[in-house]
């Protein structure tokens, strides 16, 4: 068995790493091991960072120490270590908080619900260095979990640029955690609507493939990979248009692009999608529909509901989204087509 108890905070002592303890930090006794489990193990075992990659990167960095002293990812802990583990600070990512507007859906102590434009990008990346969510979130918050990384505090999953929807961010460490469990062992339901090419005959049906990084277009996601992950989409058909089809679809899983990456092998790429052929794709659309498909300018895929046990009551939440007006005013005017 492997068990760890939290040991009081110490004086203001600097140990041999030079990491003063004034920053935060969360500290273990080792006890009642019947084996001797690496570090990286036990620390993930204990959910004090999302992911196994996270913690031995906190090894790595210094951050943890064993007995006062740095040591490998693979150590093998005794009964009586003691672990102590900091914590990066948000303040040293360099990103400044901008007062960019917020659809704040939900909000308390513990986490952050919002729901998200379309065109708006979740994190800095290159080329988006400002007006992304994380600015918004860091200028309305004034204290984020920053167990997500210097580059992406508080944030516990994300939607692609041009997808509209939901998202929750946590506000401190113990509501990360909890979340990303959640999400990890597939309890959040994640509901979204979905606009696709061509008029599926099924009126439900279920995609299990892998989803990975294509082998050729580094840019793209892929089923066809050699390092894929698993990843299952649920659909089931809301409405019929004369060249498409409304979806609702819900993931179990939520690898990078897809539900895009999936509708588009499945021969009904999602309206819109410049990447996975949802933007080229015409056949025998009149003028009209032409046009009312290049005045949304974006994939069409909304994040409609989430829902989620709240990481602290443990009170079961759920949130709706309407159709923003873009993507309605799309499906009205199919409907007329």
């Amino acid at each position: 068995m492997i068990t760890g108890s939290s040991f009081p905070r110490e004086g203001q002592e600097t140990f041999n790493n030079g990491i003063s303890s004034k920053e935060r930090r969360e500290c273990f006794v080792v006890s009642e091991l019947a084996t001797q489990p690496r570090l990286d193990v036990f620390l993930f075992q204990r959910a004090v960072l999302p992911s196994r990659s996270q913690i031995q990167r906190a090894i790595l960095e210094g951050r943890v120490l064993v007995n006062e002293i740095s040591v490998k990812a693979g150590y093998k802990l005794k009964n009586g270590d003691r672990i102590v583990l900091w914590h990066k600070e948000i303040e040293s990512a360099g990103i400044k908080p901008e007062p960019v507007a917020l659809n704040i859906v939900h909000e308390d102590h513990d986490l952050l619900v919002v729901d998200k434009p379309a065109g708006m990008v979740v994190h800095p990346s290159i080329g988006h260095s400002s007006g992304t969510l994380v600015n918004a979130i860091m200028a309305h918050c004034q204290d984020l979990s920053g167990i997500g990384g210097v580059e992406r505090p508080g944030i516990v999953h994300r939607l692609d640029k041009d997808t509209s929807g939901l998202l929750v961010i946590a506000k401190n460490d113990r509501a990360h955690l909890s979340l990303v469990k959640q999400f990890q062992s597939r309890e959040v339901e994640k509901v979204y609507l979905a606009l696709v090419h061509g008029r599926i005959r099924e009126e439900r049906g279920v995609i299990d493939l892998p989803v990975g990084r294509d082998r050729i277009d580094r840019k793209k996601m892929s089923s066809r990979t050699l390092r894929g992950k698993a990843a299952l989409t649920k659909w089931v058909v809301m409405e019929y248009f004369r060249f498409f089809t409304l979806l609702e679809v819900r993931i179990e899983t939520g690898r990078t692009h897809q539900i895009r990456v999936h509708l588009s092998g499945l021969g009904h790429p999602v309206v819109g999608d410049p990447l996975y052929g949802g933007a080229r794709r015409r056949g025998d659309m009149d003028a009209h529909t032409i046009n009312l498909i290049k005045v949304m300018s974006r994939q069409a895929l909304h994040a409609a509901r989430l829902s989620f046990a709240h990481p602290v009551s443990r009170e079961w939440l759920s949130f709706v989204s309407p159709l923003p007006p873009d993507f309605a005013r799309l499906c009205q005017g199919l409907r007329s087509c």
